[in-house]
């Protein structure tokens, strides 16, 4: 990391598989692929950041010109009590002045997948200075300020008087340094963190129905209030909100916040947990309306009620199925100085049943991160010291038990601090932040801070994992592909357990999940037969300069001065290498297939035929069952001799041209398809020169006077303009929507790669 980790939890991994660190300057956001082009075995990850704002943070606390003169009487008030109080609280005076200035980030969090423009996770950010925004990765590889909550939330309490409701009795002027400090408090942010997507009703102008998506954002202050923030999908800024409504906890000292979310008999249940930094712990009832299926608590539930001085350092939620009671459960976890407090809430016929109790002799440390791998309920935490422990939870008849076992970093990575932790998705890595432990009972003079990922799955678990996954997406397991990946380039062959599986599974169902799954198999494998480049791909060839140089020189000049010329111009590349152009023919007359080894040769190119024949003929299944689908929405949503964009008789001729292609569901539908267009072919043309374009590839088409247009792989329409999006893996190339489209093409517009489950940029 190029600076020091910051904040309490500073890791967190979303779900489309992109770990945010946050740190003294910015938020170092890395994104982890499972790259089929690239044959080299190390994890590949893209790496960006969302830089701190370069101003402070200033809480609305009234009009500025009244903030100004209260800051200048309170800082030289003759009562030490309010002069010392205002000086040194870093809320009231975010530049600092002579203190150092707050940069950083103190918390970060994700929204589940589907909240953005792009399908994919928002990044909810609160700085040291208090100021909570959220941001998107909209452009690939740039990160875009959407809002500034904090900024919104001081103009609706500035508008209402900082009151919570109108029946509220007026507060004292903003001269009482008493109120003062509390519109500070009632505005400044300790936690947030995002709630599953949920189902809402949108009336229409004709008064019909429509559901629409959105999702929730609370935010915990420090006076105890909670700010439950409702955003509709895709999120794309201020004019996104739809609400804001304000809780009063009426916890003192909160330190952590975590949503409650219970699945009982198809009706969901939620509630927010609340920690406090004196020990206790409970549920709040969140009341929503116009939500589909949302249900929540009648009054609160306190988990732990003892003040007994041990802060709540982080809670995580897992839904779980309790297998003697045979019906859903919820098991909540927090970390509370070194211990663990577990509670199982079950609702029976007798009403919410509460387990509850501690799991202690973890750490000799107070606990700095947990993190928890929800599919199977296994808990992750770790101290200071580089020591990580593992819960995994076990159900008794009446409640649980945990089975701890310790993971030593120190045996991994040598003598070690650790900052914090986060597991991945699917739970196959643990990433982990760390710094160089004590050498000889010394500190280290300088810190690095790095973010290592460990291996918590084996290759086999990974993938049976993966064959009986119910997500069946690749782009949402890559954590577990990356294994995979991993082995296939290390072994260069796919296992044979995995091969028949694989193929049992496609002859069993025929879902594309798994035929998608086999592509990404022979991709890597085609990658891990191919031979290493003997130099750097980026490094310019010394051959091309020799024929340069020769090329430029004058017809009178010698073949000494000709030789001069080249030594030179070889030693300007590199001064440091000599005799380069020797090292280069070197090479070259080693790369020539030499007569002893044509026989060795051959196999492997044959191999590498083979491999790619059936990576052809995968994708063009794969194609097939995407035309289709387009092909059904087009019947679906035309009239008779309706000309849509979508070059509808291309598609089913191109479907037809294979008479090895035995499809009796295609065959119907294409009868139907034109039926309906009545002998009418309604051709692309090309933009430049007017001709019509023939669907003759998949890929491209090409008109009579040779313009080439790229097609896009979700609707096949030709990609006229020079602006277009790609999949994040470079598969494939799309569209973007038009005004003019109706709502079924851009429906199809929005979703992922066909060939590998990769959103669109």
């Amino acid at each position: 990391l190029q600076h020091g980790a910051s904040g309490l939890e500073p890791l967190a991994w979303s779900e489309d598989h992109r770990v945010s660190v946050s740190t003294a300057r910015s938020i170092a956001v890395l994104e982890q692929l499972s790259d089929v082009h690239s044959g080299a075995q190390d994890m590949v990850i893209h790496r960006t950041a969302v830089p701190a704002p370069a101003a402070a943070c200033r809480l609305k606390v009234g009009p500025k010109k009244e903030v100004a003169e209260c800051k200048e009487k309170f800082a030289n008030s003759v009562d030490p009590s309010v002069s010392q109080a205002f000086m040194l609280d870093r809320v009231f005076n975010p530049e600092g002045k002579s203190l150092p200035p707050m940069r950083g980030f103190k918390y970060s969090s994700w929204s589940p997948l589907g909240c953005d423009a792009n399908g994919r996770c928002l990044l909810a950010a609160l700085t040291m200075d208090n100021r909570l925004t959220i941001h998107a990765n909209l452009n690939r590889l740039q990160w875009v300020h959407l809002v500034d909550l904090t900024e919104v939330y001081g103009e609706r309490l500035y508008e209402a008087g900082y009151r919570l409701s109108k029946v509220e009795t007026p507060r004292a002027e903003l001269g009482d340094f008493a109120e003062f400090q509390r519109r500070h408090s009632m505005q400044t942010p300790v936690r947030m963190e995002w709630s599953a997507i949920c189902t809402t009703q949108q009336v229409k102008h004709n008064n019909e129905c429509r559901d629409v998506g959105s999702v929730l954002l609370a935010v915990l202050f420090e006076n105890g209030n909670i700010a439950v923030w409702q955003f509709q999908l895709p999120f794309l800024g201020k004019e996104s909100i739809t609400s804001c409504n304000t809780i009063e906890s009426g916890i003192s000292s909160p330190s952590v916040l975590s949503w409650w979310e219970y699945e009982h008999n198809n009706r969901k249940m939620s509630g927010l947990i609340v920690g406090s930094a004196f020990g206790p712990v409970k549920i709040l009832p969140v009341n929503l309306k116009a939500v589909k299926g949302y249900f929540t608590l009648r009054q609160p539930v306190v988990l732990w009620q003892e003040m007994d001085q041990l802060p709540v350092q982080s809670i995580k939620c897992i839904p779980l199925y309790h297998p003697y009671q045979k019906c859903s459960c919820s098991l909540v976890v927090a970390a509370r100085g070194p211990y663990v407090f577990w509670c199982l809430l079950l609702i029976s016929k007798a009403g919410l049943n509460v387990h509850n109790s501690h799991v202690t002799g973890l750490h000799s440390l107070p606990i700095v991160s947990m993190t928890a791998d929800k599919q199977n309920g296994t808990v992750y935490t770790c101290s200071s010291d580089g020591k990580v422990r593992q819960l995994i939870p076990i159900f008794t008849d009446v409640a649980l038990k945990f089975e701890h076992q310790l993971i030593k970093l120190s045996e991994v990575f040598g003598s070690v601090r650790t900052h914090g932790i986060a597991v991945s998705p699917c739970g196959a890595y643990l990433a982990v932040i760390t710094t160089e432990g004590m050498t000889n009972g010394l500190h280290p003079v300088n810190k690095n801070y790095q973010v290592q990922f460990v291996t918590l799955k084996t290759f086999e678990e990974a993938a049976a994992q993966l064959l009986e996954s119910s997500v069946q997406n690749l782009f949402r397991q890559v954590d577990l592909t990356d294994l995979v990946r991993w082995k296939i380039l290390k072994d260069k062959h796919i296992p044979q357990f995995l091969q028949e599986a694989l193929d049992k599974k496609i002859e069993s169902c025929g879902s594309t999940y798994f035929w998608r799954f086999k592509l990404f198999l022979l991709r890597i494998l085609y990658q891990s037969m191919q031979k290493a480049p003997s130099e750097v791909m980026w490094r310019p060839s010394h051959e091309d300069a020799k024929i340069l140089i020769s090329d430029s020189l004058g017809m009178g000049s010698t073949e000494d001065d000709q030789d001069e010329g080249t030594s030179k111009q070889a030693s300007k590349h590199n001064p440091c290498d000599t005799g380069k152009a020797m090292d280069v023919d070197d090479t070259a007359d080693d790369s020539l297939p030499q007569s002893g080894d044509m026989g060795g040769r051959e196999p492997m190119e044959e191999k590498l035929l083979e491999i790619q024949a059936q990576i052809e003929a995968v994708e063009m299944h794969l194609t097939r069952e995407h035309m289709k689908r387009v092909l059904g929405e087009v019947y679906l949503h035309t009239w008779i001799t309706e000309n849509t964009s979508i070059p509808t008789r291309g598609v089913c001729d191109f479907l037809m041209s294979d008479e090895g292609y035995e499809d009796r569901t295609a065959r119907v539908l294409i009868g139907h398809i034109l039926k309906k267009m009545n002998k009418q072919t309604f051709p692309e043309h090309c933009s430049l020169c007017k001709e019509i374009l023939p669907f003759t590839d998949r890929k491209q088409a090409v008109c009579s006077n040779g313009h080439i247009w790229l097609r896009c792989f979700l609707t096949y329409q030709s990609c006229q303009s020079l602006v277009y999006r790609r999949c994040l893996l470079h598969d494939s190339i799309a569209r973007h929507p038009t005004p003019e489209d109706p709502e079924w093409i851009k429906r199809l517009l929005q979703g992922p790669c066909t060939f590998c489950d990769s959103p669109v940029f």
